[in-house]
C-alpha cells in the first residue's frame, strides 16, 4: 500500500544515494533503496519493521550487482535474533576485479552474537541511526548523557551479519553525536529524529516545494 513520507539522501563518502518510504505512525515501517557505485556498483533494496516502542522487529536485505546477488532476513522472535541468507554469483570476483578483499558471507554464523541488541543497522544508510534515535528518545534527552548501543549491523553490500557496539550522546538541540568502534559523527536531525546531516555519510535532500 502507498505509504505516507519519503525521504532522501545524497551520500558524500561514495557516489550514491538512499531514498525511503515510509510510515512512522505506530514504530516504523519503511521500504528503500541504497544505490553505491563503490566498493562495486550495486543496488540494495530493504524493508524494515519495529514494534510501537520502535526496537527493530524484522528486516529483510538484498543487493545486487553484475554477476551477483545476496539476501537476508533478519527475525526477532522469544528475545532471540534469526538469520536466513542466500546468495547466488560471484560477489568475491567482483569486489577482487575491482582491487578489493573479498567479502564475508551473508547473514550470521552465530546468532548468539546479537542477543541483547534491539535495533538493526545497515551500512552506508541513513534512515537506519533514527531507530535508536527514536526508541531511545534522544532529542529529548539530557545533553551529555550517553548511551551505549549493541547493534545488529548489515554490512553492504556482503550482507554479513555482525555484532556493533555503539555509544550515543544527545548534544542538545538537533545533535546528536554517534561514535563506533572506528569514527564518529555528530548527526544533525529533524524534529522526527530523522537525520538531516551525516557528516561524512549523506546529507538529506528535500523537494523545492
Amino acid at each position: 500500500m502507498p505509504l505516507p513520507i519519503a525521504v532522501f539522501w545524497e551520500r558524500s563518502d561514495v557516489s550514491g544515494a538512499e531514498h525511503a518510504l515510509l510510515d512512522a505512525s505506530d514504530g516504523l515501517y519503511a521500504r528503500g533503496t541504497v544505490v553505491a557505485a563503490k566498493p562495486v556498483p550495486f543496488v540494495c533494496h530493504y524493508e524494515v519493521r519495529t514494534g510501537p516502542d520502535w526496537a527493530s522487529a524484522r528486516l529483510d536485505v538484498r543487493a545486487e550487482g553484475a554477476g551477483w546477488a545476496r539476501a537476508v532476513r533478519l527475525e526477532l522472535a522469544a528475545g532471540r535474533w534469526r538469520a536466513t541468507a542466500s546468495e547466488q554469483g560471484d560477489l568475491d570476483g567482483a569486489l577482487t576485479r575491482n582491487g578489493h578483499a573479498q567479502a564475508g558471507l551473508p547473514g550470521c554464523t552465530d546468532p548468539d552474537l546479537l542477543y541483547g541488541a534491539f535495533d538493526v543497522g545497515l551500512s552506508g544508510s541513513p534512515l537506519f541511526t533514527t531507530l535508536p534515535i527514536r526508541r531511545l528518545g534522544l532529542l529529548g534527552s539530557e545533553a551529555g548523557v550517553s548511551h551505549r548501543l549493541s547493534v545488529v549491523w548489515v554490512l553492504v553490500p556482503s550482507l554479513e551479519v555482525v555484532q556493533a557496539d555503539q555509544i550515543w550522546t544527545p548534544l542538545g538541540g538537533d545533535r546528536i553525536r554517534l561514535a563506533g568502534e572506528t569514527s564518529s559523527a555528530d548527526l544533525t536531525c529533524d524534529a522526527d529524529g530523522f537525520v538531516d546531516d551525516h557528516p561524512g555519510l549523506a546529507r538529506r535532500v528535500r523537494s523545492a516545494s
